[in-house]
């Protein structure tokens, strides 16, 4: 019978193997990222192993996605980098905790509810982008030190025992699901490294990781205006790319365990993780989802986890150092490629002849952005606007008008579709002022008046007819435009009087 044991979520129940095995898988993946993402940024590898601590076990505990991986990240050591190079890694830890203050401002302000806006299109763009970025980064390691491609049998074995890798960790799910596949195929290429004595890279040949508890320090950098002008700028854009990425990466599990994360309460713990991290010699960092997927696929699904793998991280770098450098860099890379493949939207090939050009173009667009550039925020960005002016363009096109004059000799405008700034010239179109009868109808029940745009081409249509001796009424309105209406009277040359026949009436003053 299976144990469950459950920790700080009382709503879900936790195997308690599974998220250990699953723990551990991700500690060992997350040391040569930490320390690569920590060499990309010019500091320290233990930097980046101490901010992969920090976040990883904060978030875990404090966040609002279980099973979600925290840690330091490349999108955030490539905001950071010119900071370390021109002002040194004291500026880089004030940077980070201002960042995380930013972040819990944001979690407290609820703005984790505006990844609502993210349209499908660019999260398709967003996750295969970063597959790219992640099988990209491990083409690095096929090259020694030097930067130049492993020569002859070193090549040959490093390839191999990679592909390898991803045999053992596509094959053995197909057999059984006991034990994560990806810390079977990692321990198997580690036996057999050693049982036959075959020489490859380490982790051990790109820096050592051998440390011991994250000192805990104030950034030496001086309280003056000056400093703050320095690191603001690269604080905002570390909160902006850290919650985008945490965010996107919660929405990505979300779908995959088909529960539902707490953005609010995410953006919070990121922002405590990296003030956390700051002040405990961390580089910063975001949700990482290379390591998510590792996590999830796994079968982890709570906080334990990543508990578990923050923990078992700080062991190795106290206490482990000298076995972990002896961990074929073969495994790590072929168990990143294969996160890399997962990641991918193999299905986003299927929607080409299917979804809106408009959607594949942004589609594409994003994913291009966030593979070349690296700029997962920018990317994102982009997305967004460009899928909000065809949003807008199209409902432009949308809004109609049916006419009729009734017995009364009374003329009928029925408008359909929404009245905002994208639909106000096609809308003033509508009207033949000139030929109209005395007394017009605008009919809103099919239509909605929605931003200051449209008051003030229902100022302008007014206008007109006022000028060839005419009288407008607007019929149908709803609450909120009619209130929308109502606060405009002192900014536009309108008076609004409810009118129990027509609803409103709109007469100039």
């Amino acid at each position: 019978m299976k144990k469950y044991f459950n920790l700080f979520d009382l709503s879900q129940k936790v195997n308690y193997r599974i998220e250990i095995l699953s723990g551990l898988t991700v500690a060992m993946a997350l040391i040569p990222e930490a320390v690569a993402f920590a060499l990309i940024a010019g500091l320290s590898p233990l930097t980046g192993l101490y901010a992969a601590f920090v976040m990883g076990i904060v978030t875990s505990i404090l966040g609002g996605r279980p099973g979600m991986i925290s840690g330091a990240t490349g999108a955030v050591a490539v905001v950071i980098a010119s900071l370390a190079i021109d002002y040194g890694v004291e500026y880089v830890f004030a940077a980070v905790v201002l960042a995380g203050i930013f972040q819990v401002v944001a979690g407290f302000l609820r703005l984790g509810k505006l990844m609502r806006l993210v349209p499908h299109p660019v999260i398709f763009g967003f996750v295969n982008g970063l597959a790219i970025i992640i099988f990209m980064s491990q083409i690095a390691q096929f090259k020694d030190a030097d930067g130049y491609w492993l020569q002859g049998q070193q090549m040959y074995w490093f390839l191999g025992l990679t592909i390898l890798t991803m045999v053992i960790i596509w094959g053995l799910p197909k057999i059984s699901k006991a034990i994560p596949a990806s810390l079977v195929a990692i321990l198997a290429i580690f036996g057999i490294v050693v049982g036959f004595g075959i020489e490859t890279k380490t982790v051990g040949d790109i820096a050592s990781i051998s440390g011991g508890f994250p000192p805990f320090h104030l950034p030496n950098v001086p309280l003056t205006l000056e400093t703050l002008k320095i690191i603001i700028p690269y604080a905002g854009i570390v909160a902006g790319v850290g919650l985008i990425e945490s965010l996107l990466t919660l929405n990505i599990i979300d779908e995959i365990t088909e529960t539902r994360g707490r953005g609010n309460k995410e953006a919070v713990a990121q922002g405590t993780a990296n003030i956390l991290s700051g002040v405990f010699s961390g580089m910063g960092g975001c949700a990482m989802i290379g390591q998510s997927l590792i996590n999830i696929s796994s079968g982890a699904r709570a906080r334990l986890s990543g508990i578990v793998a923050a923990v078992m991280l700080l062991i190795f770098i106290m206490f482990g150092a000298g076995l972990i450098e002896r961990m074929p860099m073969a495994a790590l890379t072929g168990l990143m490629i294969m996160v890399a493949i997962g990641t991918f939207e193999w299905a986003s090939f299927r929607t080409v002849n299917k979804m809106p050009k408009s959607d594949i173009f942004v589609m594409v667009l994003v994913t291009l952005v966030t593979a070349v550039l690296h700029n997962l925020a920018l990317a994102v960005l982009i997305g967004v606007i460009i899928a909000a002016l065809v949003f807008a363009w199209d409902n432009a096109k949308r809004i109609r008008a049916r006419k009729h004059i009734d017995a009364d000799g009374v003329k009928h405008y029925e408008i359909y579709g929404p009245l905002f700034f994208g639909s106000v010239t096609v809308f003033n179109e509508k009207f033949d002022v000139l030929n109209d009868p005395d007394e017009v109808i605008i009919d809103f029940k099919e239509s909605r008046v929605v931003d200051m745009s449209a008051i003030e081409a229902l100022n302008k249509i007014t206008e007109r007819y006022q000028k060839v001796g005419k009288k407008v009424h607007l019929k149908h309105l709803s609450k909120d435009c009619r209130l929308l209406l109502q606060n405009a009277e002192d900014i536009i040359d309108v008076n609004v009087i409810e009118d129990p026949k027509y609803k409103l009436v709109v007469d100039k003053v």
